[in-house]
């Protein structure tokens, strides 16, 4: 399976179809010294003006920025609103060919006032929702030449009107004739219950109010999470959680919670609009949903970070996931332990089969190598299990290991077979196999004929052992006899031994 990294690169070119409410994102800037004398309101001097797209327009300026080829589909006003947003989109390399213009709609539009890096206001203008037959005519028109040779359909739907009943009545059908990701960001997720989507997108606020708009916010995540798919026809629900994270369920139930990366300083606008054109590209690129997901919380904590609606550049997400990616292959600690238990969960969700082996992998040789090439054919990941220091000199004697933990895990952990690769201090690694379940666990051929202290572990998991030949005879011990042995031959003690 391709990595999250190899993913992303494949970004560049996807076509992502846009549709919805797309809008203009202004912000006056400016510093406040005093009151006025007119009213117990600050006097901001303004000391800048910034324009972007906001809405369905901020997703597609992500994709764009993201190396993809967004097209967006909304409404605007012929109006100075309208005009303003059409030159924002153009600069971030959005074309506005799909953009209907109304003749009798006002442009959505969001005016913020900052003094000195605080809100003071925030004006909130537009109607696109009485539409004329004939704009909904040229809208379904638009539509047609707009989802030709897309890889992906993205709905960003703030409920002021762009959506129409016409549309939505054609979508089911559209996503099943082109056999693409549809991924539903709703504010009002009941217009789209019957739309067969791949994947939605509701904050825990919109969906507790689909699910029962008379009780609080539900605050069991999973509970919501299947009481939704109970309600909406979808493969996948990605609720979004602020700075808990995500959880994502899908319809057999099965529900994983995926952590958000800590901010100092959050700016939360348009972080899901980012969230669902980073999802989508995952979709589009062959991604499956968990890792699709991960990528999107990836690119949302980049966006916030910045001022303002803003975008990720394709090298930001890249870096971040490439280091993200690096760091969850050799396991050091419990938090680490933690993510990598959750990102099994997501691989187990999409049907992925995790194959686990261990040992003390001390000196490391061709023998351990192909043995972890062929433990990795008996599934789509494997994890493997180092020994501590502790644990490997109670199994080897005192004078073992040579080389320290931190070193065999950085060495079994950069070999390509190997995805994950974490130690355990105990001498077998049940405790281990137990909280990882694998469904494979494998062990080599000197352990044939033998039940394994483990194996009650891996049963109880639900897996199966499986025991793989020898390769060849070579063995650490084997090695380091031979080095004891020739540091003390008279050829090395004459120095004709080569190094």
């Amino acid at each position: 399976m391709a990595s999250a990294t190899d993913l992303v690169r494949r970004f560049r070119g996807k076509r992502v179809l846009v549709v919805g409410d797309v809008m203009l994102d202004s912000y006056f800037e400016g510093t406040a010294a005093r009151l006025c004398t007119e009213g117990p309101v600050p006097i901001v001097k303004r000391t800048s003006e910034i324009r972007q797209p906001g809405g369905a327009g901020n997703a597609a300026a992500n994709l764009a920025a993201l190396g993809a080829e967004p097209r967006l589909l909304g409404i605007a006003g012929n109006d100075t609103t309208g005009a303003a947003l059409r030159s924002a989109l153009i600069e971030r390399g959005v074309s506005d060919e799909w953009l209907v213009q109304d003749e009798t709609a006002v442009t959505l539009h969001k005016l913020r006032i900052l003094a000195d890096g605080q809100y003071v206001v925030r004006f909130d203008e537009g109607d696109t929702s009485s539409q004329s037959p004939g704009v909904i005519q040229r809208f379904m028109q638009s539509l047609d030449a707009a989802i030709k040779g897309c890889d992906a359909i993205l709905i960003s739907d703030y409920t002021f009107g762009s959506i129409s009943d016409e549309f939505l009545l054609r979508l089911p059908a559209l996503h099943f004739e082109r056999d693409i990701p549809l991924i539903v960001d709703s504010k009002n997720l009941v217009r789209f219950s019957r739309v067969s989507a791949t994947v939605v997108t509701p904050n825990n606020f919109e969906a507790s109010l689909l699910v029962d708009p008379s009780a609080p916010v539900d605050t069991d995540f999973a509970r919501l999470g299947r009481r939704l798919l109970s309600v909406i026809d979808s493969e996948y629900a990605a609720i979004t959680l602020a700075k808990d994270g995500v959880l994502l369920a899908d319809r057999d139930g099965h529900c994983v919670h995926l952590p958000a990366h800590p901010i100092l300083r959050a700016n939360d606008v348009g972080a899901g609009d980012t969230f669902a054109a980073a999802l989508a590209l995952g979709l589009a690129s062959g991604a499956n949903m968990g890792v699709a997901a991960e990528i999107g919380i990836d690119t949302a904590a980049i966006a916030i970070s910045k001022p303002h609606t803003s975008t990720v550049e394709h090298q930001e997400l890249l870096q971040r996931v490439n280091l993200r990616e690096l760091a969850s292959r050799v396991d050091t600690g419990d938090a680490a332990l933690v993510r990598l238990l959750e990102t099994l969960e997501l691989r187990r969700m999409v049907g992925e089969r995790i194959v686990f082996t261990n040992g003390v992998f001390d000196i490391l040789h061709a023998g351990h190598v192909e043995f972890l090439r062929q433990a990795k054919a008996q599934g789509d990941l494997l994890v493997v299990g180092v020994n501590s220091d502790r644990s490997a000199r109670q199994l080897k004697g005192r004078n073992r290991p040579i080389n320290s933990e931190r070193d065999r895990l950085a060495l079994v952990g950069a070999l390509d077979a190997v995805d994950y690769c974490l130690h355990f201090d105990d001498q077998t690694p049940s405790h281990l196999i137990r909280q990882i379940r694998p469904h494979v666990h494998v062990k080599g051929g000197d352990h044939s004929g033998v039940e394994l202290p483990e194996a009650e572990a891996v049963r109880e998991g639900g897996g199966e052992v499986v025991i793989l030949p020898l390769v060849g005879n070579l063995s650490t011990t084997s090695m380091i006899d031979r080095i004891v042995s020739l540091s003390f031959s008279p050829e090395v003690e004459a120095g004709v031994v080569n190094d």
